[in-house]
């Protein structure tokens, strides 16, 4: 299981409220299109306000998050290789720095809807949600703009899905696209490689 720091601990939040990023920063978002870039300084600013966050590293095979359990903390996955797993099946690997994990729970104040399982040793920033949510806007941002991108891409999934359903199309397609979209709405700010579905359905 995840050792942590207590997640009532204190901590302080790097300072959210300028939208000034480095130098570096600058000229590594300076080809992005206007579209995304606005994305990409949330991405830059929340990163370095994870510097603050206690971090843990969990093993190949530990369980981060326990399905079914209530933590009441966001683990943002610093680096590392981790399973979703539901039921016992395998929906989704996530490797991104940035990804969130446990967010659900928080804000609909229900136990983990998966399990969170370490595939490699993996290090991640621990944070109390609701000090967090409280303390830094900018991670309330992230979470929601990570939540509503994963909204969008579940939808066109799920018109994907209806399509195929009316097309009569085979069993296996269709659980394809079904797991698809049960990735989707596994975790926060990641792109995903999904158990027979390599490819970023972001894209």
């Amino acid at each position: 299981m995840l050792h942590s720091p207590d997640p009532a601990r204190p901590f302080q939040v790097a300072n959210t409220h300028s939208w000034v990023v480095s130098e570096n920063s600058d000229k590594a978002i300076e080809d992005v299109t206007p579209l995304n870039r606005d994305r990409v300084i949330l991405q830059t600013i929340f990163q370095k306000s994870l510097t603050a966050l206690p971090v843990v590293t969990c093993q190949a095979g530990e369980t981060v998050i326990a399905e079914g359990s209530r933590t009441g903390r966001l683990l943002i996955l610093a680096k590392g290789i981790v399973a979703i797993v539901k039921e016992d099946t395998e929906i989704a690997q996530v490797a991104e720095p940035g990804a969130v994990f446990g967010e659900l729970s928080v804000l609909l104040d229900k136990p983990h809807t998966a399990e969170v399982r370490a595939l490699e040793t993996s290090q991640f920033h621990v944070a109390n949600a609701a000090t967090l949510f409280a303390q830094d806007p900018i991670a309330v941002l992230y979470v929601a703009t990570a939540l509503a991108h994963r909204l969008d891409a579940a939808n066109h999934a799920l018109i994907q899905l209806k399509s195929q359903l009316k097309a009569g199309q085979p069993n296996s397609v269709v659980a394809k696209t079904v797991s698809k979209i049960e990735g989707l709405l596994a975790v926060s700010g990641a792109s995903l490689v999904y158990a027979g579905y390599p490819f970023d359905p972001f894209a």
